[in-house]
């Protein structure tokens, strides 16, 4: 083994831990696998650029945005309408035409945007027709990666397959080229799912039968009927008059405010600004122990006067000014967004913006150049922060000039207290009582920058920066709400002319995942309730604002049409109904399915290589109207773009060094003495294997030149050999993360980890045998 090749399998060795790791984002791998190959001389800089102009990844972004003028102009509505008349009521016919016109669908379109495209269809079928929806959603996932297995510009792995080949000097594959063999797989997937496969799929939730989410359905799967609950603001209570963000009625008593019912008036849907009155009554959702809590005792007991700065500090403990500087990469973030307490270990206790400063609710705020921050913490943390080019630190603050001493109080924990023995990050002090926790005086020694796991116990003395006195009076009145008994199921009230509930996916174009509901600032930014969330067939009810968001969540929404409408229009989110989403431009749907015909039949003829049809067609999508620019821009997954762009040049490493050819003769080594057909049979198995933990575009590259080496090694059709590797790269059901189609199912399906093994076992083995039994026929593996 030469040095080259050894730094090559240690790149690719770091590159494939990082991929099943997930701990850094797959287009950043990728990025950084290209930088350590010109860094190593493995690739020349040229080689290692190459990837953002070849032919493969220019046609994979020009397919997006071919897709998304598909998407855009309606087109994915009018096949469903049609696939309602068509599929009637039975299982298996809904079935079979939810894998056929998925899979048909995709052999034109990107496979994970027809599934975005007809998830909201395929849920709406299952209410109208009473099935669950857990029955059709693997079908539609199914159908659609078996049918981007039957063109090139199905998938970008047939489309990577074919720019591998021209590489290697040979014919490249025609766009109808993988129809014998995938259209043969796709008809064996269905007959599988419709003899098999629905035998194994999983029975999650109800089906609707109205066509809306409806109250049962949301009652069952989010188990939301024993969340629900009626409270009453008393007629002379001080919350009279109040908006419901001043009151801190949502997040002191960490309820969900859905409705106000008032004498005399239809209801109200809630915003942040909306007046209370006394006698409203108002249906709320999640637990009531924090209202409960309350009514138990008094909370915090106010003790002497008012402290100055100099008791924040001590020998350990320093108070400095922080300025966001010009150049800084936290532009545009919110504190909350940064988790800056965690990250920087130091506490905000004010904020200066354009003269004048702030104390509160300054945290979802987007930092701007010039914000000055007055921060505590300890030295090496102000240390870290000096060092630090975001920041500009001042070597002391002038505290005066933020008025801090008139908002710092010693509050105490009066024996009976709600607060005793919980844990500090327990105590909801900030959300409930307005109140920062600053410093804990426990038998006489005092403690600064406190642990939040620390457990407060009675006669605790809290240093809290806050207006105490106007808090607690806040929460003696809210002790004072009167808790309705025996309202019953209360959910089918929420929906009317002017709001509704519904259901709704993160898109595959989600930049949300990591990030929680209060770090994203949801309620404000979008003006709707999440009332629960679905991940992997659990309901998640309770401290939604602080749960971390992955692929595959589902969550049920309640607020005003209008505002859910906003809510569909925006990137993130996939709205599973089409009772309320964007109106297409349904006159524009010739007009792309036109442009669509033309770039295929350009290829088909051998009028135009598939890169430039398929650039022309993107330019014309726009051109005609069907997509803006900003659209166009919107519907590219860069990420998929960038990932295969940085990967290319190791595909190119291993070939040049010799690395694709020792993997190549061990591949060979290992299964070679049993016949070709145990090899290629090798080759699928560790292709479709690597594709469940690594995204199958890096799939693909990585295996095109160890593929194309053992053909010229054993005489084979490389052609033969690299369709194996493009089959085996898409044949991604053994996981959710396999494929994002596979994630996007997951929460609206119910589906389980299992589930997805369950079923996609015994499919990949009949993809492994049809293929086996095919290929060979229209691609023989001799020359």
């Amino acid at each position: 083994m030469t040095l080259q090749i050894g730094l090559t399998l240690a790149i690719l060795f770091f590159a494939v831990v990082l991929f099943i790791t997930e701990r850094i984002r797959v287009d950043l791998v990728a990025l950084l696998v290209l930088g350590l190959l010109a860094l190593t001389g493995l690739v020349t800089p040229q080689e290692a650029i190459s990837g953002f102009s070849n032919p493969a990844v220019v046609t994979v972004w020009a397919v997006f945005v071919l897709s998304g003028g598909m998407s855009r102009t309606g087109v994915a509505n009018i096949v469903g309408q049609w696939m309602i008349r068509v599929a009637g009521q039975g299982e298996v016919r809904l079935m079979v035409t939810i894998m056929v016109v998925g899979g048909v669908m995709s052999a034109f379109m990107n496979n994970v945007g027809v599934v975005a495209l007809l998830l909201p269809v395929v849920i709406n079928i299952a209410r109208q027709t009473g099935h669950q929806p857990s029955r059709l959603l693997m079908p539609l996932a199914t159908g659609s990666l078996l049918g981007g297995m039957m063109t090139l510009i199905g998938t970008p792995p047939n489309i990577l397959a074919s720019d591998a080949l021209r590489d290697a000097g040979f014919p490249p594959f025609g766009i109808f080229d993988f129809a014998p063999v995938g259209v043969t797989i796709t008809v064996a997937g269905v007959l599988f799912m419709v003899l098999i496969g629905r035998r194994l799929l999983p029975s999650h939730g109800e089906g609707g039968g109205d066509g809306s989410l409806g109250s049962a359905m949301a009652k069952h799967a989010y188990q939301m009927g024993e969340r629900l609950s009626v409270v009453q603001i008393p007629e002379d209570s001080p919350l009279d008059g109040m908006s419901l963000e001043e009151s801190r009625l949502g997040t002191a008593l960490g309820l969900t405010i859905l409705q106000i019912d008032r004498k005399g008036r239809d209801s109200i849907i809630p915003e942040l600004n909306t007046r209370l009155q006394g006698g409203d009554r108002l249906t709320v959702a999640g637990r009531l122990d924090m209202l409960e809590n309350l009514k138990g005792g008094q909370f915090l007991e106010i003790e002497g006067d008012f402290l100055t700065v100099s008791d924040l500090v001590d020998e350990s403990i320093s108070m400095v000014e922080v300025t966001i500087s010009p150049r800084s990469k936290l532009l545009g973030k919110s504190l909350l967004q940064l988790d800056f307490r965690k990250v920087y270990g130091v506490i905000v206790l004010a904020m200066w913006r354009n003269g004048s400063n702030m104390h509160s609710r300054f945290d979802s705020i987007p930092l701007e150049p010039g914000d000055t921050f007055l921060v505590q913490g300890e030295i090496e943390h102000i240390k870290a922060l000096r060092s630090s080019s975001d920041f500009l630190v001042s070597g002391g603050a002038e505290a005066p000039d933020y008025e801090l001493d008139a908002r710092l109080r010693m509050v105490r924990i009066p024996p009976g207290s709600p607060l005793e023995d919980k844990p500090l990050a327990q105590s909801r002090l900030s959300e409930a009582a307005g109140l920062a926790v600053l410093g804990i005086v426990r038998n006489g020694t005092k403690r600064l920058l406190v642990n939040p796991q620390d457990t407060l116990q009675p006669g605790d003395r809290l240093i809290v920066k806050g207006n105490a006195e106007q808090n607690l009076d806040l929460l003696q009145a809210l002790q004072n709400l009167i808790i309705e008994r025996g309202t019953g199921d209360r959910l089918s009230d929420l929906e009317s002319e002017d709001a509704t509930i519904v259901e709704a996916v993160l898109s595959p174009h989600s930049t949300l995942p990591g990030t929680t509901l209060r770090q994203i600032d949801f309620r404000r930014l979008y003006g709707v309730n999440v009332l629960s969330i679905l991940r992997e067939g659990r309901a998640y009810r309770s401290d939604l604002a602080n749960i971390s968001l992955r692929f595959g969540d589902t969550f049920l929404l309640h607020g005003s049409r209008d505002r859910l409408n906003l809510l569909s229009k925006d990137r993130n989110f996939i709205l599973l109904t089409d009772e309320i989403a964007p109106s297409p431009r349904i006159r524009k749907a010739p007009l792309a399915v036109g442009i669509m015909l033309s770039v295929v039949v350009s290829v088909m003829v051998g009028w135009l290589p598939i890169s430039i049809a398929a650039v022309i067609g993107a330019s014309l999508i726009v051109l005609t109207g069907c997509l803006s620019m900003e659209e166009a821009y919107r519907e590219i997954d860069w990420r998929a773009v960038f990932l295969i762009a940085g990967m290319l040049p190791l595909g190119i490493a291993m070939d040049s060094t010799g690395t694709a050819s020792l993997l190549a003769n061990g591949v060979v080594t290992l299964v070679g003495n049993y016949g070709i057909t145990a090899l290629i049979a090798g080759l699928f198995v560790l292709t479709t294997m690597a594709s469940q933990v690594m995204p199958n575009p890096v799939v693909t590259v990585l295996m095109a030149p160890i593929a194309l080496t053992t053909a010229a090694n054993l005489n084979l059709s490389p052609s033969a050999v690299i369709m194996v590797v493009a089959i085996g790269a898409s044949a991604s059901f053994l996981s959710p993360v396999g494929h994002p189609a596979n994630v996007l199912i997951m929460g609206p399906g119910g589906y389980r980890f299992k589930d997805y093994t369950r079923v996609g076992l015994p499919l990949t083995l009949v993809v492994m045998v049809v293929t086996l039994l095919v290929l060979p026929i229209f691609w023989p593996y001799t020359p």
